[in-house]
């Protein structure tokens, strides 16, 4: 990474893990509409906060303003302020009495006319993930065509990745962990945008430790924050990787209908490993 790109990731990893520290602080004094309204059961039964969500959130959004510079700054900020706001809405808003899930499901009731918080979480982070791709704009002189089909696929990663690291949110750490290393393993690949690691790598860091602790959960407003961020990174990718990526990120979408993670990840001892680094027993 040039010195440039190091100094401003490590501005967004600063402001990132600052912000999310300061609105955790202040949400846990002064939550929107009680700490009540927040609380959900986690795996064990337990209870824990989603609180976390809005801080992560918050902290990612000013932390890519500052990392990344011009209009992919703005796009980011854009793309993760999104996927929180309409995540944040689906926490909040879901009727639990009549889950609809997965995105197959979300969008099949869409289909039939009927409009779950989960579908306007979707169309939603969608609509942001393509303003922000066009705010991102063109990479070179090439003509209208290929600029169109950038959109298209950037539009595409954003939202995807913001929702397939929601689908991964379902163990402690896990999307925290997940964001941190794709976010790692796209700078070297994607330079233009390789500051973006700053601001995941420090709201996550700022979160870790409540989150594995199992005080914490980021909810789909953090997760969704996250993936978005990350998607945005990935778009700094070359145009064959970036058709790659997305082609990794719809296989992996399709498969989560039928194959849990969760048990994938059990049974893959490396993958076992990694995901209970820091949990609890």
């Amino acid at each position: 990474m040039a010195a440039g790109r190091l100094a401003r990731a490590v501005v967004g990893a600063a402001t990132a893990a600052a912000a999310t520290v300061a609105v955790r602080a202040l949400a846990a004094r002064r939550a929107p509409g009680g700490a009540e309204r927040w609380e959900r059961v986690n795996h064990r039964g337990e209870p824990v906060s989603m609180l976390e969500g809005p801080a992560v959130a918050a902290g990612l959004t000013v932390g890519a303003a500052a990392a990344l510079p011009g209009r992919l700054g703005a796009a980011a900020a854009l793309a993760t302020a999104g996927g929180a706001a309409f995540g944040i809405v689906d926490d909040l808003a879901e009727d639990t009495s009549r889950r609809t899930k997965g995105l197959r499901g979300h969008l099949g009731a869409l289909a039939h006319g009927e409009l779950t918080t989960g579908g306007l979480k979707v169309l939603g982070i969608g609509a942001t993930a393509c303003v922000a791709a066009c705010v991102r704009g063109a990479r070179g002189s090439e003509g209208p065509v290929a600029r169109g089909f950038d959109v298209v696929v950037d539009t595409a990663l954003v939202a995807g990745t913001a929702n397939l690291l929601n689908l991964l949110d379902l163990r402690p750490g896990r999307a925290l962990k997940a964001a941190a290393g794709a976010s790692v393993l796209l700078a070297p690949l994607a330079p233009s945008t390789a500051s973006a690691t700053g601001p995941v790598l420090g709201a996550a860091a700022a979160a870790a430790s409540c989150d594995l602790a199992e005080r914490d959960m980021l909810g789909d407003g953090g997760a969704n924050a996250l993936g978005a961020l990350v998607g945005v990174q990935a778009t700094g990718l070359a145009r064959p990787l970036r058709v790659a990526v997305l082609a990794g990120v719809v296989g992996l979408t399709v498969a989560s209908e039928r194959v849990s993670f969760s048990a994938v990840i059990d049974r893959t001892p490396a993958l076992r490993t990694l995901d209970r680094l820091g949990r609890r027993g």
